[in-house]
């Protein structure tokens, strides 16, 4: 069988694909407590997984996350006005980053 080669080709899409795996920090007081803990809270896309989130974060803010951990809110049933319909799922990220490194988010 013939070798399969793989190349990779970081610089030309490496800021796309991060700015599609994190959409934006989450700017609550429970991220905020716990940024005082050295984790951070990041939108992400429902399709990110931890390898890709872990990588996004280390490009875009140059630290080096030691553990991601990930949650999936669910669709809730909501009513407005008399309409029915459903909250939007989201997933968010809450990334623990080393001893002495810190992420500005403004």
């Amino acid at each position: 069988m013939a070798k399969k080669s793989i190349t990779k080709n970081d610089d030309v899409s490496a800021v796309s694909v991060n700015s599609s795996v994190i959409i934006n920090p989450r700017v609550t007081e429970k991220a905020a407590y716990s940024a005082e803990k050295n984790t951070y809270v990041f939108n992400v896309a429902m399709s990110a997984n931890k390898i890709q989130i872990k990588q996004a974060i280390k490009s875009m803010y140059n630290v080096s996350p030691t553990d991601v951990n990930v949650v999936v809110s669910k669709p809730k049933p909501k009513t407005f006005r008399g309409q029915s319909g459903t909250q939007q799922a989201f997933k968010k990220a809450y990334v623990t980053l080393k001893k002495g490194d810190t992420i500005e988010i403004a």
